[in-house]
Formats: C-alpha cells, structure tokens, sequence
C-alpha cells in the first residue's frame, strides 16, 4: 500500500503526462475525462491507505462528478454517510480531507447522510450537484438509494424553472465582462454554463445527457448537435489552455493570455489584425451561436415540460405570438421576403412583451443570413 507522499508523487508525475500528450494532441475531451479518472485513481488509493470505513461512500459530483475535470478546477466530492457520524468517525473524517489536499487535491467537500442531501436538495445548486454524482469508492448501496430517493423529490418542472432564473441572473451579472472584452469562458453568456444548463435540464427530465440524444428526440437537428459540439469543444479547448497557462484556476479571457493562446491554437495575425483578435473573432462567433442553441432547446424543452401553454395571438399577417415569443407563420418567410428581417426586429420594439424570437424563427433567420446584402 502507497504512503501520502508516494501518492501524491504519482499524482503530480501523471498530471504532468496528461498535460504533455495534451500539448501534443489537443483532445479537449479526453483530456477532461482521463483526469477525472486519474484523480479517481488517486482518492481510491488514500481510501484503502487510511482503511475508510465500508459503509461509507465517496461520491464525485459538479463537474468531477460529469467526468469534466479542468486542470486547476476544485475537486468537489461528497462524503455519504449511512447515518449521524460520531465524534470518531468525525476525526477520521477530517484527516482524511487533510491527507486528500497533502496529496495534491483542491477539494470543495460536503459531509451527508441520504437525509441531510434530501433537506438540502430544495436548494437549486445542491440539486444540480447530485444529479451528476458519481460514485468513487465505497458503499454502492448507500449510493444508489441517494440517487433513487433524489430522483422521486426532483420536481421537473420547478426544477427548470429555477435553471432558467439562474441563467437569466447570472446572463446580468456577467453581461459586462464581455464589454471589457475579457470574458469568462464559463459564466458569460454564451459560454459553457449555457451548455450544462441544458444537459442539466435534459438529465432531469430524462430526457438525455447529450447533444445526440437530444437530436433524436427532435429537439434539436442533427446539424445543430454537430455545431454545438463543435462550439463546446472550442470552449473547452481555450478554458483548459487557459488554465496551463495561467499556472491556477482562471477562467477569464484575459488580454495578458489571448496572444499565448492564440499561438498555442494556430492562430497567425494577419496584415490588419492580430493573432489575438482573431482569436477573440472565433470567441464571439462560438458565443453568439452558443446562446442561439440555447435559446432554441430551452424553448424546446420547455414545450416539452408545459405543453398545456402555447397561447397565440397574431401580430399581423407575416407574424404571431407564441407564449411571449415572436414567431413568423412561414418558416420561409425571410428567404422569400428578406426585408422581413428587419420587420421581425422593429416588431420586438414596437411589442414590449414579447420576449425574443420563437425556437422555429430563431432557425429561419439563421437560414437566411445569406439574405443579408
């Protein structure tokens, strides 16, 4: 059996090995899953190095729990308990987190029974935490009856509701972050937040935990899963670049890194711009997408979840409206009258209630962007 220090030099030396094949290969996503791996790997052997007890489990969840582990990201792990731990139990407890960050590990931890997750779960956060739990090591049982019991008090529809505040919040709270023209890969909107949103939305629902079964089930097109699986990948690709070369959790696109990164990616300045702004011009354009697929299979999703609403009233002849959406009566209405277009917008000035454009209209003007001269 390893002691502390030898775990924690096998950690370091593995970490390493994934950053150079990454380096050298780019695979965003296998580089997110193997180090959410390798860290399994690790925990597992300072379980058994500090002979935890068996009717415990050591659960992974948040983005460690999805198998999405950044470079520098917490270690966010939820110790389940079958019941109250006593003063013992607590003292193991805490040595153990203590040799969890001796090895290496930036853990955010959370000490629960079935009960404590169940009182705590009407908090929207820890709902999201444990849909995603995976268990490490340790009580299997304990495990499965957590997730039995969560998915039996998990409410779908409230549960989408309060995902849609929060993004709508947190769209406000960093809106101006893209002003500055530094902004956070994973809180802007328009960034990876908006994407696990969704695939939050759809696990809870059942209704699937990736963009190609969403595709089956009609709530997106299969060109549009390719696209938003392109857009994450980029995403994802700058976020753990970001995080090398920042030597620490940063998730800012900072000017002081756009250049490194730039370079890094194979981006080459041209005579009028820079290595940079080109990066940042593929930023925006992934961004602007991101939010358009995610305006469209939220709505989707929510026609879904209340398909007792759909109230209509019509606008005029070319328009409707759909449950405070703007949507146009032909879906090819812009290629076949393109100033259309420019009517769809001044509509939304001229109706303070509606609230943006259908998920179908959204689709046609993306269509008919060639329109536009």
């Amino acid at each position: 059996m390893q002691t502390t220090s030898q775990i924690r030099d096998s950690l370091r030396a593995a970490r390493l090995a994934l950053q150079q094949d990454y380096l050298e290969h780019g695979k965003a996503q296998r580089l997110l899953q193997a180090h959410a791996r390798l860290v399994d790997a690790h925990l597992r052997e300072a379980w058994q190095m500090l002979e935890m007890p068996p009717e415990l489990a050591l659960v992974a969840v948040g983005g460690y729990g999805r198998e999405e582990l950044y470079p520098r990201s917490d270690i966010d792990l939820l110790i389940l308990l079958p019941q109250q731990p006593d003063a013992d139990l607590q003292q193991r407890l805490q040595n153990m987190v203590g040799v969890f960050w001796d090895i290496g590990l930036e853990v955010g931890h959370s000490i629960r029974t079935i009960g404590d997750c169940m009182a705590e779960s009407s908090d929207v956060t820890v709902q999201t935490n444990l849909l995603e739990a995976r268990l490490i090591t340790g009580n299997r049982p304990l495990f499965e009856e957590m997730r039995e019991t969560l998915a039996q008090h998990l409410g779908k529809r409230a549960f989408f509701l309060a995902k849609q505040q929060e993004q709508s919040q947190r769209h406000t709270r960093f809106v101006d972050t893209d002003y500055n023209l530094e902004p956070n890969l994973k809180e802007s909107p328009g960034g990876l937040r908006d994407l696990q949103t969704v695939l939050w939305i759809s696990r809870a629902c059942g209704f699937g935990t990736s963009w190609q079964e969403l595709a089956r089930l009609g709530m997106i097109t299969l060109p549009e899963a390719r696209a938003i699986t392109r857009h994450e990948s980029l995403l994802q690709t700058l976020r753990i670049r970001l995080h090398y070369l920042a030597g620490r959790r940063e998730d800012r696109l900072l000017f002081d890194y756009q250049t490194a990164l730039a370079e890094q990616m194979g981006i080459a300045a041209s005579p009028t711009r820079r290595a940079s702004e080109h990066l940042m011009q593929h930023y925006y354009r992934t961004k602007q997408a991101v939010l358009q697929l995610n305006s469209v299979l939220l709505q989707n999703l929510r026609a879904r979840l209340f398909p007792e609403a759909g109230i209509t009233y019509p606008i005029n002849e070319r328009f409707v409206a759909r449950d405070d959406m703007l949507e146009a009566r032909d879906e090819n209405l812009f290629e076949r009258e393109p100033s259309a277009i420019l009517e769809c917008f001044l509509l939304l000035e001229q109706h303070p209630r509606l609230n943006g454009f259908s998920a179908p209209t959204l689709r046609a003007l993306w269509r008919a962007r060639p329109r536009m001269d």
